[in-house]
């Protein structure tokens, strides 16, 4: 693809092709933006499983492009997260789903098949052009666009001209953050974190991840079991600063480790690696033309799978967003409620992880008293057991303080709801998918439509092609009316008992499946729309 004058208005470059940068490039592409996709890497290197646990709300995203259902048939459901402590089950944690998802809770899969599935549809898309062995030097702005200067193998340099730019660079992009100007601050946590991918027949392990505090086989410690396909399960362990699984291989002790928790049957190691986890968080994720997305914006340690869910999350805000800019349906300052929004989500992000690592990890003796006093009362005191942290598992950001959310007062927000359990649909709630009745229009789900530009949903007491005549010359942006009754399918839950619509309510809904707004009256409509896209003023309806 050129990046030439004629088309530098329209073109976005996203740099790292990863998971976040590849789901940034086809959501893009899906708006019909086109894309350079950048990665200092000469190919793709498929190492080790990585991030493995993908969450149901990110396996929709992936199926708006293609990608879901692939990733999930191909990956390992599991519904249930066990915790012990040493040998005792403490609790086990099922996960809610108020509509009813054709995705699990989670399926694990290695990060590498995800990248190469994503990379099949990517070679689909005409919209994006591929360039490996790029590494950007260079960021220089102006007030119409971005230039990024590239190394290429040779040594030879290159420009890329993009009205925007998207960083996914991933966690070793200080060279990258450096030049946008951006500070990383945080904390690395001490302790070391061996991964192992172990290839072995264990049928009792495939439907579950496992958590076990304080094992015989890892005492003091913790460890953390999930099933992966192919007969693979990952196996974390906790261990001290200082640890060398090269010396533990020469003398056999990694096999014992491994045998500790495994038996004595066969087994193969696919993948090893040593980590230390690090909490960490941009001082901002927009500059100027250039959103940063992902590990090169946030880390977060992976205990709750919140570091790829989050990127992805990261990616479907960016996108949605520039292609409202970039088709003329919003100004540019919605952009900055991408730094808003997924500012705030990191921040969550790192609180709850931070927080299950000072349970893990405790750095006083007042928290490794209370962590033993917690875990030894557990077993038997319900109020104990609520504050064992073995990692509070990835959920969506709900964007209830987001400028862009417009609240209703009879319907607030309940605060983070218990473990494993979703919020009440609402304002800044992502909406839960459900399927959809003939009055759909062919589509099967309610996460389907929602993607298309603005939803308005009606209650039966509101005339929705009224509404519709009221809108659709306010704003550019493709907008769509529907009835909330007439998508009903026949089959529980429904779209009207799932939501909860009232007679006299129109559900304004994001591009994203977020609700903006829950309004009864039109001005108040209105101006939800105008909050929504950042604009107040009239603007005439252009063609998609």
């Amino acid at each position: 693809m050129s990046t030439g004058p004629d088309n530098v208005s329209r073109a976005v470059a996203v740099i790292g092709n990863g998971p976040v940068g590849q789901t940034t490039a086809l959501l893009l592409a899906r708006w019909s933006v086109p894309v350079v996709l950048l990665d200092q890497r000469p190919r793709r290197d498929l190492v080790g499983s990585k991030a493995i646990c993908q969450q149901r709300d990110v396996l929709d995203v992936w199926a708006a492009v293609g990608a879901g259902e692939q990733i999930a048939d191909e990956g390992v459901t599991w519904t249930t997260a066990r915790t012990f402590h040493r040998h005792e089950e403490l609790f086990a944690t099922t996960f809610a789903d108020r509509g009813s998802s054709p995705f699990p809770p989670f399926v694990n899969i290695s990060q590498s098949r995800t990248e190469q599935i994503l990379d099949e549809r990517i070679r689909e898309e005409a919209l994006i052009d591929v360039r490996w062995g790029h590494v950007v030097v260079a960021v220089d702005q102006d007030d119409d666009r971005v230039t990024l200067t590239c190394r290429r193998p040779d040594g030879t340099t290159t420009t890329v001209d993009a009205a925007y730019a998207v960083a996914c660079a991933g966690a070793r992009s200080d060279d990258l953050r450096a030049a946008l100007g951006l500070t990383f601050g945080g904390r690395t946590f001490d302790d070391h974190f061996l991964i192992c991918d172990i290839r072995a027949d264990i049928p009792d392990w495939v439907t579950e991840r496992r958590f076990y505090f304080d094992p015989v086989w890892n005492p003091g410690r913790q460890v953390l079991i999930h099933p992966c396909p192919d007969s693979t399960f990952r196996i974390d362990w906790q261990v001290p600063p200082g640890y060398d699984v090269d010396d533990e291989e020469r003398t056999g002790a990694l096999d014992r480790r491994i045998r500790q928790v495994i038996g004595d049957r066969p087994y193969e190691i696919a993948w090893r690696s040593v980590y230390r986890f690090h909490s960490r968080l941009v001082d901002r994720m927009r500059v100027g033309r250039v959103l940063v997305a992902g590990d090169c914006a946030h880390l977060v340690s992976p205990f709750g799978a919140r570091g790829l869910n989050s990127g992805v999350q990261d990616a479907e805000n960016a996108a949605w967003k520039l292609a409202f800019v970039l088709r003329g349906w919003a100004p540019d300052g919605l952009l900055d409620t991408y730094d808003h929004e997924r500012r705030a989500a990191a921040v969550e992000n790192i609180e709850v992880t931070t927080a299950t690592m000072d349970f893990l990890v405790p750095r006083s003796p007042e928290q490794a008293a209370h962590r033993r006093a917690m875990l030894d009362r557990a077993s038997s005191d319900p109020g104990a057991r609520a504050q064992v942290d073995s990692g509070r598992l990835a959920e969506p950001y709900w964007y209830v303080d987001s400028p862009l959310t417009t609240p209703a007062p009879r319907r607030p927000f309940d605060g983070r709801p218990p473990r494993g359990h979703m919020p009440r649909p609402g304002p800044g709630v992502l909406v839960p998918d459900v399927p959809l009745g003939p009055g759909a229009g062919g589509a099967r789900r309610l996460r389907e439509i929602v993607r298309a530009g603005l939803l308005v949903l009606t209650g039966s007491g509101v005339d929705a092609a009224r509404v519709e005549s009221l809108l659709v010359p306010r704003t550019a942006a493709p907008v769509r009316v529907l009835d909330a009754g007439s998508l009903d399918a026949d089959t529980a839950p429904t779209v009207s008992t799932t939501l909860g619509v009232r007679p006299d309510e129109c559900w304004l809904i994001r591009p994203d499946g977020h609700v903006a707004a829950v309004t009864t009256d039109d001005s108040s409509l209105v101006g939800a729309v105008d909050r929504l896209l950042q604009t107040t003023t009239v603007s005439t309806r252009k063609p998609a």
